[in-house]
């Protein structure tokens, strides 16, 4: 049996689990041509090019799969966060939630606009994923993509309907708060793993990173450098104002300070968190715990909209060989080593790497229609294709040695020569 055919035959066996949920047979038939079509040899993964290397089956076929087709999606993404957790879930993974960003033309397809891509580090035209990834041992796998509807679709009801977004998201919502909804998703599965991290555009939430305290979770998020603290010993204290009535609420007894100037104060040291390609990975970090100033806004020694200590945390600086400066927030215990801060907070960047290759090897960004079930329908297929490419690739590595992460299992299996990821 050829490559080809073996990895194919595999693939539709692999993929009952999520085929009992399409009850028709050819819905039954066209998933696995699909999701084939995506992780097959081609430079393009959009509908027309995978039909003609399908032949004899029709465009017309596919896309009434795709864009049009009467079936539910969330049965097949609960199979995923199954399938996924089963892979890589457990008190080791992590849960990474991040954005990706596909650059289009024109101004039809679902949510385009310009908006923030973090591939070309400005302001294009795009439409922007708010993704969900769950890791374990530099493994990702993405089990959630949700589009993001910028203020010039929310604002044009028409635009919306001629995109057939539900009229239930006709409504403005951030990025955190898509975030947190899919993240309530997965836990509700069952999805199991140790920690939640983001980078500063979440972290610098404050009612993100509250909601994700109240839902018991651990997090390491990302902040920016004037983001006010108050020393962990902060005392709340009566207010020694000498104008008007005395006042009931407590003040600390310290100003708040920026993560900058907190950090300043505390020793720094060198710290390896993993070993890459080109050798070590690694920078000096320091860390001290505080309290967050993100509680209820006051007025404070005479300045308005002044918040009040909340939640204690670790702060952490790290600073880079480049001269970068970055900055941290996270609510592990007091009892957490430096080290084992660090080594989670880095782990974050391994969805970078799962985004390159949703993208690069299985078309992520390829997709040409313009409604908004076919682009969330082909962005669920792409993350069954990454799925299953996950699931062989680990099961071939507890037969020898681990394949290099450099290496997708993708051109392997199509029989091209690997690109960098």
């Amino acid at each position: 049996m050829s490559t080809s055919v073996a990895w194919e035959h595999e693939l539709q066996s692999w993929l009952e689990p999520f085929l009992t949920h399409l009850h028709h047979p050819a819905r039954r038939r066209m998933c696995p041509l699909y999701v084939a079509g995506l992780i097959g040899p081609g430079e393009r993964k959009s509908l027309q090019p995978i039909a003609a290397r399908l032949a004899p089956v029709g465009y017309d076929q596919l896309h009434h799969f795709v864009s049009v087709g009467p079936w539910d999606e969330a049965p097949l993404e609960a199979e995923l966060l199954v399938q996924a957790n089963r892979l890589v879930g457990g008190p080791e993974a992590v849960l990474v939630i991040d954005d990706t960003a596909l650059p289009k033309k024109g101004t039809h397809s679902v949510g385009v606009g310009p908006q923030y891509a973090g591939a070309v580090g400005k302001k294009a035209n795009c439409q922007v994923l708010v993704s969900l990834t769950l890791a374990k041992d530099e493994v990702p796998i993405p089990v959630a993509l949700r589009l993001f509807l910028p203020d010039t679709w929310i604002k044009d009801p028409e635009r919306l309907q001629r995109a057939g977004v539900p009229e239930a998201l006709w409504t403005e919502r951030s990025k955190p708060q898509i975030a947190l909804a899919e993240l309530q998703r997965v836990m509700q599965a069952g999805v199991s793993f140790r920690a939640v991290l983001v980078d500063a555009g979440y972290g610098i939430s404050a009612p993100f990173r509250q909601a994700l305290t109240a839902l018991g979770l651990l997090w390491a998020v990302g902040t920016v450098r004037i983001q006010k603290v108050y020393p962990a010993d902060v005392q709340m204290v009566a207010s020694t104002t000498t104008r008007g009535r005395p006042r009931k609420t407590l003040v600390p007894d310290v100003e708040a300070v920026s993560a900058e100037a907190m950090l300043a104060k505390v020793s720094w040291r060198w710290v390896t968190w993993r070993r890459g390609t080109k050798g070590p990975l690694r920078a000096r970090f320091a860390a001290v715990r505080v309290r967050v100033a993100d509680g209820p806004a006051v007025q404070l020694r005479g300045h308005a909209a002044q918040h009040l200590p909340g939640e204690e945390v670790w702060l952490v600086g790290e600073h880079r060989s480049s001269g970068e400066r970055k900055y941290y927030l996270s609510n592990l215990p007091p009892d957490t080593t430096l080290k084992q801060l660090t080594s989670l907070i880095k782990a974050r960047w391994v969805c970078e790497q799962a985004h390159q290759q949703l993208k690069e090897e299985l078309g992520l960004d390829h997709f040409e229609g313009r409604s908004w079930r076919g682009l969330h329908r082909h962005a669920l297929l792409t993350l069954i294709a990454y799925l299953f490419l996950q699931h062989v690739r680990l099961r071939a590595a507890t037969g020898g040695k681990k394949k290099s992460q450099r290496t997708t299992t993708a051109t392997q299996l199509a029989g091209h020569p690997a690109h960098a990821a």
